[in-house]
């Protein structure tokens, strides 16, 4: 359906968002990052200029958690904490049955389908 972003190979038809790049305030960025890190097993790499600081792969996408308190440089950045945040899988039973200890539970899940799915 050419004009609605539709997959030519390796290339839309137009200019499409095909990612994002994501922030999380946190009060204990440590703990947001070990989280991620070790409770939902995302990969990441680490900012060279500044050890713990990790960068997370969520797909093509990326997700940075950011203190909401810093110095950097004799600069000090006060930002409110938050964030939003939507998980997604193709099978919520499964990924919930895989998920290691300390993972969020299905409380507060909801399904829905991409417009114009069966």
């Amino acid at each position: 359906m050419p004009g609605h972003g539709v997959l030519r190979g390796s290339e839309y038809d137009r200019p499409v968002i095909t990612a994002a790049h994501l922030l999380i305030y946190s009060d204990d960025p440590e703990a947001t990052r070990s989280f991620l890190r070790d409770v939902l097993g995302w990969a990441f790499v680490e900012e060279p200029d500044v050890p713990g600081w990790l960068i997370f792969k969520t797909g093509p996408s990326e997700l940075g958690v950011h203190p909401t308190h810093q110095t950097y440089e004799g600069v000090t950045y006060d930002n409110p904490r938050h964030h939003s945040i939507s998980l997604m899988c193709d099978d919520l039973a499964g990924t919930m049955a895989t998920s290691g200890p300390g993972a969020p539970s299905s409380r507060g899940t909801s399904r829905s389908r991409p417009t114009g799915s069966p």
